[in-house]
């Protein structure tokens, strides 16, 4: 048996993993990571020891997900952002991603539009990840630059019909807005406020949940910059741990869920969840993801 699973949340890429990705488009599907693997049989899940110690020295580098086989899943947004994407794709002439990441994402976009658009490019502020995006888009010519979180995008104006982004650390939406051609499109799915805040409170205590990544918020600063906003998506995910060495490896690699994370500071609330998990059943968490789509007026 083979499965295919996808992590919703962006995180720093350290390595690439081996081959070119296969990509396929499924919604509504409880699954986590683009490649597919054999699923293995999980051991001493009931030893909290032994889950906390495998967990803890696995590595976390890639964006290869396959680790949680068998004992994580989420489910996935109803709307298919790649599938969504690919379409706006075959019909560009110039793309860029913002927080392209690895460039994996992007990579598979532009394989399954089916045909490459004259310039691509990507952005990305994480230094580790420029050499893998580079080679993720190397067949599609892509060129990739270091861009800051907060720093102005190095185009020139109207320089792209097209500009994607998945799970942006932050939007700057006048930068969007100024290197978009009149006419031109900005799709995003963006992480939403309070992305599985019930894990974070499990671990932490209650935490304040912001407004800033709301749906709402993004629509008005995207309008402010002179955008026309002409759809707006949003959901909560279910997203299922089977045992706590899966939280432990989602926490190392998703690093803003609980910042400061590591299990010798959350052993006891590990214990705690360990024993809830086996009293109670998985633990249940929510991610919250919604979509975005605006077009610069022509002229």
């Amino acid at each position: 048996m083979q499965v295919g699973i996808l992590l919703g949340t962006r995180s720093r890429v350290l390595e690439a993993t081996a081959g070119p990705p296969r990509w396929r488009f499924r919604t509504g599907t409880m699954r986590w990571v683009w490649k597919t693997h054999p699923v293995r049989k999980v051991r001493g899940r009931d030893n909290f020891a032994e889950l906390l110690r495998e967990a803890e020295v696995v590595s976390v580098a890639g964006w290869d997900f396959s680790w949680l086989d068998g004992r994580a899943k989420e489910e996935r947004p109803s709307w298919g952002y790649s599938r969504l994407a690919a379409e706006r794709v075959s019909g560009a002439d110039s793309v860029v991603d913002l927080d392209t990441g690895s460039g994996e994402v992007l990579a598979g976009v532009l394989a399954a539009a089916g045909s490459s658009p004259r310039r691509v490019a990507a952005t990305e502020s994480w230094p580790p990840n420029l050499r893998l995006a580079s080679t993720s888009l190397r067949p599609f010519a892509g060129s990739v630059v270091e861009v800051g979180d907060d720093s102005d995008l190095p185009f020139l104006r109207e320089s792209f019909d097209l500009v994607l982004s998945r799970h942006p650390v932050t939007t700057r939406w006048g930068e969007v807005a100024r290197v978009l051609d009149g006419g031109g499109t900005f799709l995003s799915q963006q992480v939403g406020p309070g992305s599985n805040r019930e894990l974070t409170d499990f671990m932490m205590g209650a935490q304040p949940v912001s407004d800033v990544r709301s749906p709402t918020s993004a629509a008005k600063m995207a309008e402010a910059a002179g955008l026309v906003v002409v759809d707006v998506r949003q959901e909560s995910l279910r997203t299922v741990f089977d045992d706590v060495g899966a939280v432990v490896y989602f926490l190392r690699k998703v690093v803003w869920t609980v910042p400061g994370f590591s299990v010798e500071t959350y052993r006891d609330r590990l214990a705690t969840l360990h024993h809830q998990i086996k009293r109670d059943g998985p633990f249940v968490a929510h991610s919250e993801r919604f979509l975005i789509e605006a077009k610069k007026p022509c002229g």
